[in-house]
């Protein structure tokens, strides 16, 4: 993965994981659940692909991280992208704490219980500090660090039945809540730190020597159909050999090995139409996920005023109504985040100007 500039397919994923979320966030939130029939082919469909898109972005986060730590030709310590890595995390933790901050309640004295609740930022936050923390420790040999990468990725995915129930009453919920489902946050490192670990493993051996991503794109797409229907059967043989239960637990719950062959066939698709990304809009939305993010959150749940169409609109839109608000919702959403990026400039030496004019005219006056 020698220049970044012609693998468009990345930021086009980045693209249509963002675009999947704010759908699904604005479907699941608004629509009637009178709608939500799973004997709907459409409906089961559309509910599968929605299950895919948080791991498109945790293995993308850790793909990209790794690669840009990675092609700095500064290495170790000194690495500027650690630097940078740190800075991101702070933000992805503010961000991700304030989205879920409720004002009123907070000024009447209380903080709402889904404050503390780790979302999807938070978890991509920690993820990069635990990257970071692997690539210091093993980064002197590229391989070492594409096997440990891999094998937190797997053993996470692996033990998942060991602990998915795992509770600490020991720790304080803030903290707890980071760790597993059952400790009641909304994502959770484990599992889903091991799609960041094998996303960070594929930084490490994919190298492009040629614009032709057609070989990786087959090796991606058949490896992913390999996990999506031979992994259960691979690990009830696994648990068959070494009678370890724990195999025959993962397989008959397989969701992750089959989500991750989820992953790989998208980006094997998506190599495939590489050049067809090549238009700047895919570029613009891809490295704008967390401002979308942020506006989507706004406007949906009503961050900091607890004012949002959630609170009005709560499971109560018909399918078609459903389906024109999300495309509105879309168009609105990455409108205001690439218009707010186009003239923030601009924004700030007005607001700046007005500030200073309004400070002059003040002063004044108490002359």
């Amino acid at each position: 993965m020698q220049s970044s500039k012609r693998l468009y397919f990345i930021d086009a994923l980045r693209a249509f994981a963002i675009l999947m979320m704010l759908q699904g966030h604005f479907v699941s939130g608004l629509l009637d659940p009178v709608f939500k029939d799973n004997s709907n082919a459409l409906y089961r469909f559309w509910l599968y692909c929605r299950g895919f898109t948080a791991p498109v972005f945790f293995t993308i986060t850790g793909w990209v991280f790794t690669f840009l730590v990675l092609r700095s030709p500064v290495q170790g310590w000194k690495n500027p992208r650690l630097k940078k890595g740190v800075k991101r995390t702070f933000e992805l933790l503010f961000w991700g704490y304030l989205l879920r901050l409720n004002l009123p309640m907070l000024l009447n004295g209380k903080l709402n219980n889904s404050f503390i609740q780790p979302d999807v930022l938070q978890i991509i936050g920690i993820s990069l500090l635990f990257v970071m923390g692997i690539y210091l420790l093993f980064g002197q040999s590229k391989n070492v660090l594409t096997i440990v990468f891999l094998f937190f990725g797997t053993a996470i995915f692996m033990y998942e039945p060991a602990y998915v129930d795992l509770t600490f009453p020991s720790l304080p919920d803030a903290i707890s809540g980071y760790l597993t489902k059952a400790n009641k946050g909304v994502f959770y490192l484990f599992p889903w730190l091991g799609y960041v670990s094998i996303g960070a493993a594929i930084a490490n051996v994919f190298q492009v020597k040629s614009t032709d991503l057609r070989p990786w794109a087959v090796a991606f797409i058949s490896l992913g159909i390999a996990l999506i229907f031979y992994s259960s059967s691979f690990l009830i043989i696994l648990s068959d050999t070494t009678e370890i239960e724990l195999f025959r637990k993962v397989a008959y719950n397989n969701f992750l090995f089959i989500r991750l062959g989820d992953v790989f066939v998208l980006f094997g698709f998506f190599m495939l139409l590489n050049r067809l990304w090549m238009n700047r809009i895919w570029t613009l939305i891809g490295t704008k996920t967390l401002s979308i993010y942020i506006v989507h959150y706004f406007i949906l749940y009503g961050s900091l005023t607890g004012i949002g169409l959630y609170k009005y609109y709560n499971h109560s839109w018909s399918l078609m109504q459903s389906i024109g608000g999300a495309i509105g919702f879309i168009l609105l959403t990455t409108l205001i985040v690439l218009t707010y990026n186009k003239y923030k400039n601009n924004l700030y030496t007005f607001l700046s100007e007005k500030v200073i004019n309004l400070y002059i005219i003040i002063t004044k006056f108490n002359q």
